[in-house]
């Protein structure tokens, strides 16, 4: 008689019966509901990203709308250097929200604390006849009065006019931008780079009073246009908001923080447009400094920009903001150009018969860029910075001054030595 196989567990059930598998179809089947219910329940202890997210921005959005009800300003609406902050919510406006995934979310943003005497140093060095800053107004009556003088012709003239349902279709997106907060912008307004008279249209929007959300987008649109015209942008329209802002509520507004921020990201505009027009009106305060000086210190500046910008502001006036944005430029820790290196040596030498008593931040310009370009001077030029250390001193930052200069060793030394190495190996 055979061996009895036995039947594996894996294989009850495969071939079943006919009368088996009626019966299983007319069964009713008992399901597992505890195991359903909290599995259920599990989904719902932990909230998807995307829902939170949305959650976030709904609440974001009404908080803003309860402080617009009330009359006064929100919280955040005001905010200079904080360390964290959350970038611009712009709605349901996808390329809003996509750009503003490469701003980094940890700026420096806080109320800036600026000391009295400080300030009032700073002013001994202003400029007593400041230039006027230029606004975009200025501009565009200065073209018309030119297109005026050249053309004597009536009918000459109404070519250079503008289309009246132009105008008043901008005059329309002008209403639109003054109370803008978020959301997708008019299409009219994003083709005002394309258009060749874009000045004159940009004037009939009257910039000066766009909310500073509006004026954040607009950063954004010219940022990504040629770079002439970004400078234009931001040397007419951006860099007054942000002075008249400062003027105001001694702090800058969140968006107009943000807009800064953006306007970097043509880094050439910016040295062109805000930067040295900044410096060369020669009334910049300290709190200006002090912020705009904090953009350029949280982000990475190509080289050849940041020499430029050294060189040119190695060559102006002093001012006392010369020193905020030398010095965080020096932090940088770039290769210079000796061209840019003997460029700042001089700035510093010329003050070797100045009567006057130098800002702390003077100094503190002069130890940082010792620090990081010691090796870069020539023997000639660390004697004559050890000469003008004995005219202009401080009593705590001046011997570390001087410690590091007789510590160096200097770019002729190092060529010196090295001609002797080959002299020596021939």
């Amino acid at each position: 008689m055979g061996k009895v196989k036995k039947i594996k567990p894996s294989q009850v059930g495969r071939n079943p019966a006919l009368a088996d598998q009626i019966e299983a179809v007319n069964a009713v089947k008992i399901k597992n509901r505890n195991k359903e219910r909290n599995r259920h329940d599990d989904d719902e202890e932990f909230v998807n990203s995307d829902l939170s997210k949305k959650i976030l921005k709904a609440a974001r959005r009404q908080q803003t709308e309860l402080g617009d009800e009330e009359g006064g300003p929100s919280p955040a609406k005001h905010v200079v250097l904080h360390p964290t902050f959350k970038d611009v919510d712009s709605g349901d406006d996808e390329e809003a929200d996509s750009d503003n995934d490469d701003l980094e979310p940890d700026a420096y943003c806080d109320n800036v604390d600026i000391d009295e005497e400080d300030e009032a140093t700073m002013r001994m060095f202003m400029s007593s006849k400041p230039e006027r800053t230029r606004t975009l107004a200025d501009i565009v009556q200065e073209h018309v009065t030119e297109v005026q003088t050249q053309y004597s012709d009536v009918e000459t003239l109404k070519l250079q006019n503008i289309d009246p349902r132009i105008k008043a279709m901008y005059e329309g997106v002008r209403d639109v931008l003054k109370k803008y907060r978020s959301g997708k912008l008019p299409k009219a307004f994003k083709m005002v780079p394309h258009l060749q008279n874009w000045e004159q249209i940009l004037y009939i929007t009257n910039p000066t009073t766009w909310s500073a959300a509006a004026m954040y987008q607009a950063t954004r649109i010219f940022a990504s246009a040629k770079e002439k015209m970004a400078q234009r942008f931001y040397n007419l329209v951006l860099l007054p908001r942000i002075r008249d802002d400062l003027s105001e509520y001694k702090r800058l507004n969140f968006h107009l923080y943000q807009a800064l921020r953006k306007a970097l990201f043509k880094p050439g505009a910016f040295m062109k447009g805000i930067l040295l027009p900044l410096l060369e009106a020669g009334d910049c305060t300290l709190r200006e400094a002090i912020i705009v000086g904090s953009v350029l210190a949280r982000n990475s500046v190509p080289v050849l920009h940041s020499s430029a910008a050294m060189l040119k502001i190695a060559e102006m006036d002093y001012t006392g903001a010369n020193s905020i944005f030398l010095r965080i430029l020096f932090d940088k820790k770039y290769a210079l150009p000796y061209r840019v290196v003997d460029s700042v040596v001089f700035h510093f030498i010329r003050f070797q018969n100045d009567k006057r008593t130098l800002p702390v931040l003077w100094h503190q310009s002069f130890l940082t860029f010792v620090q990081r370009y010691k090796a870069d001077i020539s023997t000639e030029q660390r004697d004559a910075l050890l000469e003008l250390l004995r005219k202009q001193s401080h009593h705590t930052i001046t011997p570390e001054i001087r410690r590091e200069l007789h510590a160096a060793k200097c770019r002729d030394e190092e060529v010196n030595k090295i001609a002797e190495n080959a002299m020596l190996v021939e």
